[in-house]
């Protein structure tokens, strides 16, 4: 190793240290403000008179909203800048989810969660691009997973505080689960105000950077920078949108989301089936197959980026988490049940990595955030897919069983889609 790459491998250690464990944390509070609505679920239909049907279509529908709001989200963060952008939406998200402990009906339910995936829309296809600009194609994997690694993270983090504040007593005439929203979308507010006093639109603009390591950052990210702080012109933002590859991905990730929405948004709902907890006790031990999740994204994205191999490592982890939902259906025993949602978690999230690293594989330039956010967007209607089908499904059967082979057939498709993808060579 010489001196040039000591350095550069000095820098990569102080760009990581700086911006990951803050990203981190607001991707926690963006996926906890997501997912919140599992934990309260049960107490919520209680009191609202919601059946399964109607509770999976308010889970799921959030994803229209981000699917609508995505690209255009995407677009104008490179307009205003990281910073500004990811401010403003953190604000008015976290407003939507504290009024979620609000809504009288259905119709506002519903409502409520088309606003908060419209606001969110912008938020992870951003930052997927944002790490773009400080970080090469063969580290691009990993910084990834270490970001989504905040995924389980407030799957721990949800299930650990759902089970404190679903067991307190009501609070100044509120139930526990209008609490879980008002505490949860909170934080979203203050780190949005945050947001304008840490996070830089770009290497350019980190004061904790000397000119130097600027120069290094850049010379080294090579091809990989040029022209990505510029808007996409509309002949290549079209040609890109029409891109066969970026619409195979869009697949490769409805499959994906379908499965991983359907599993984390009715858990708790899962769990409680077989192991007849209350909902404290079921929150709390829906931060188990949450550690798997964690295990599964960092393991696998880890090998993926040493070997520089994506496609069967994405079909692998997808092939798990069928094994694990194919499990869960026949076996009622509530721990091996528990040990399979487990493997389930692991296999789902370990696809992450892997997936992520294709699009900036395949593509380059100002375009790549349009093509992201694209695929990123309607990928996630798999999220609506999901919980709704899930719901639907149980509303006519006595068990999970046929949602969970449900799933496991989605996830089959993608891991088929995932190998028969052209290969794409991750520059060095």
């Amino acid at each position: 190793m010489d001196q040039s790459d000591e350095a550069y491998n000095f820098l990569l250690r102080k760009v990581t240290l700086r911006l990951l464990p803050f990203m981190f944390v607001l991707y926690i509070i963006s996926y906890l403000d997501r997912i919140n609505i599992s934990f309260a679920g049960t107490p919520m239909s209680a009191d609202l008179h919601f059946n399964e049907e109607i509770f999976g279509f308010g889970a799921g529908i959030f994803f229209f909203g981000y699917c609508l709001f995505g690209v255009p989200s995407n677009l104008a963060l490179q307009k205003i800048g990281a910073r500004k952008w990811i401010s403003s939406i953190m604000v008015v998200w976290g407003f939507v989810s504290v009024f979620m402990a609000f809504v009288p009906d259905k119709n506002t339910f519903f409502a409520m969660r088309f606003l908060l995936g419209a606001a969110e829309a912008g938020f992870f296809p951003g930052m997927i691009f944002y790490l773009t600009k400080w970080f090469r194609k063969k580290e691009h994997g990993m910084a990834v997973a270490k970001f989504m690694s905040a995924i389980p993270a407030a799957g721990i983090l949800g299930g650990l505080i759902a089970s404190q504040i679903l067991a307190m007593p009501p609070l100044l005439g509120l139930p526990p689960w209008k609490w879980l929203f008002i505490i949860t979308g909170s934080p979203a507010i203050l780190m949005g105000l945050v947001v304008l006093l840490y996070l830089p639109n770009g290497p350019e603009d980190a004061k904790w950077l000397s000119a130097e390591e600027k120069a290094l950052l850049e010379s080294r990210l090579g091809s990989d920078s040029v022209d990505k702080s510029k808007t996409p012109e509309r002949k290549e933002l079209f040609k890109t949108l029409f891109d066969i590859k970026v619409w195979l991905l869009a697949m490769l990730y409805f499959s994906l989301t379908l499965g991983m929405y359907g599993f984390q948004l009715w858990l708790p709902q899962i769990i409680s089936a077989t192991a007849h907890g209350d909902d404290a006790q079921t929150a709390l031990l829906s931060a188990i197959p949450a550690v798997f999740q964690a295990l599964g994204m960092v393991l696998i994205a880890r090998n993926s980026d040493r070997t520089g191999e994506r496609r069967w490592h994405l079909a692998a982890s997808a092939s798990l988490a069928v094994a694990g939902l194919v499990i869960a259906s026949v076996v009622p025993d509530p721990v091996v049940s528990l040990a399979a949602l487990c493997l389930t978690a692991f296999g789902i999230w370990g696809t992450v990595g892997p997936f992520w690293a294709l699009p900036t594989a395949f593509l380059s330039g100002a375009s790549a955030a349009a093509a992201i956010a694209l695929i990123n967007s309607v990928g996630n209607l798999g999220g609506f897919a999901g919980p709704y089908i899930v719901g639907a499904i149980k509303h006519h059967s006595p068990n999970f069983a046929a949602s969970l082979l449900f799933m496991a057939g989605s996830l089959l498709f993608g891991a088929i889609l995932a190998v028969s993808m052209p290969r794409a060579k991750v520059d060095s």
